[in-house]
């Protein structure tokens, strides 16, 4: 349960940043601030597979469709509804919508246009004004899509880059995840590979997950940290560096005031300002939201 300091943190929705969670029952919108998990509900109820945001949309990638939340107002619409602090099963109504892609295993952002993939390895491509899926083309016929940040779209096959309305194979096999931001990098089973003159082997261990700062400038990495095993890496000084250990995998990372994780068994990481006040995981405070099967979590960015 929430503190009473928790709570009072939390009494104007204002003050705190918004987590979207993917997990086998649903989406699942997590207030935080700083290094407190706070509030969170159930805002739609599916089996989610993926998620991505931008300051303005929330997508997700469901076992029946992508569906996408403006966040233009939003807000006002659930100060108006309440909010709960534990999921009860139900979910707010009319948050989402469906983008009649089908079926889809990974989604992100290129700019303000949303890329999705099916498991039947279809990559699409929906623009912002025109709201129409555009089947991007690949060499590769039988894509087993993995993730998708930005122009990069991760497969077992390799990296993927989206060029001229097209899927250009980029390099490297076994991919688990991509990551756009700042300087391009990928998550293999071979390792961490940043990409500058070609692909660059940056650690040699096996990864899963990788994630820049969306705030980072091109060429560089304002923070990025990567996910091998029980350890989250972190990008400093030039260098991948081991920062922390969790007791069960962390499965997708996120960025806002301080660095926000995921694992798959439904606990929510935020990384402790004071490692002297962190609880249950060491160097972070840590929250339970009482679901299953997490797939990713997303932070919409700061305009």
């Amino acid at each position: 349960m929430s503190t009473l300091e928790e709570k009072r943190v939390y009494s104007n929705r204002q003050d705190a940043t918004e987590a979207y969670v993917a997990s086998a029952i649903g989406v699942v919108r997590v207030a935080v601030a700083d290094d407190i998990v706070g509030e969170f509900s159930l805002v739609e109820r599916c089996v989610a597979r993926d998620v991505a945001a931008t300051a303005s949309t929330v997508a997700v990638a469901t076992d029946e469709d992508v569906i996408v939340r403006s966040l233009e107002g939003a807000s006002e619409r659930e100060e108006e509804n309440g909010s709960e602090d534990e999921l009860d099963g139900k979910a707010d109504a009319e948050t989402f919508t469906r983008t009649d892609f089908g079926p889809a295993t990974a989604v992100g952002f290129d700019g303000d246009d949303l890329l999705a993939a099916g498991s039947d390895g279809r990559v699409g491509r929906r623009s912002e004004d025109e709201r129409e899926w555009e089947t991007l083309e690949s060499a590769d016929t039988d894509l087993e899509v993995r993730a998708i940040d930005g122009d990069l779209v991760g497969t077992a096959g390799g990296v993927f880059r989206v060029h001229d309305g097209e899927l250009e194979h980029a390099g490297l096999t076994d991919v688990r995840d991509v990551s756009a931001d700042g300087i391009p990098q990928a998550a293999t089973a071979d390792g961490l590979y940043t990409l500058g003159n070609g692909w660059l082997e940056a650690h040699g261990r096996e990864f899963d997950v990788v994630t820049a700062d969306p705030a980072s400038e091109p060429g560089t990495l304002r923070r990025a940290h990567a996910v091998s095993g029980l350890s989250v890496y972190e990008h400093a000084d030039g260098e991948w560096l081991e920062y922390a250990r969790t007791s069960v995998p962390v499965v997708d990372l996120a960025y806002g005031e301080t660095v926000y994780a995921v694992t798959g068994r439904g606990t929510f990481l935020a990384a402790s300002v004071d490692a002297g006040e962190s609880d249950a995981i060491e160097g972070w405070r840590s929250r339970t939201l009482g679901v299953t099967d997490v797939a990713g979590v997303a932070i919409p960015s700061l305009e």
